[in-house]
């Protein structure tokens, strides 16, 4: 910020940058979003059918497969229905 502020550095120069660190590293910091996101849903008071179509759209969206699918959906159940 002192650089801009000085005039030591342009701002174009900060946009051709973060333009180009985006290119090269942006899909990744995606990635950690989108499975974030997939932890995020939950059942809360919804029915069982809603949860697993959400739960289901999201998984395929983010490429999940496999146990940490099966881990992550049976967090976001319903505490009560995951005891049974």
């Amino acid at each position: 910020m002192e650089g801009l502020k000085s005039g030591e550095i342009e701002l174009e120069f900060i946009k051709e940058f973060l333009l180009e660190l985006k290119k090269e590293f942006g899909e990744g910091d995606e990635k950690s979003v989108k499975v974030a996101e997939l932890k995020k849903v939950e059942q809360e008071k919804r029915i069982m059918k809603e949860f697993v179509q959400e739960f289901r759209r999201r998984a395929e969206e983010r490429g999940y497969e496999g146990r940490v699918l099966v881990k992550e959906f049976k967090k976001g159940m319903n505490r009560v229905i995951r005891r049974k």
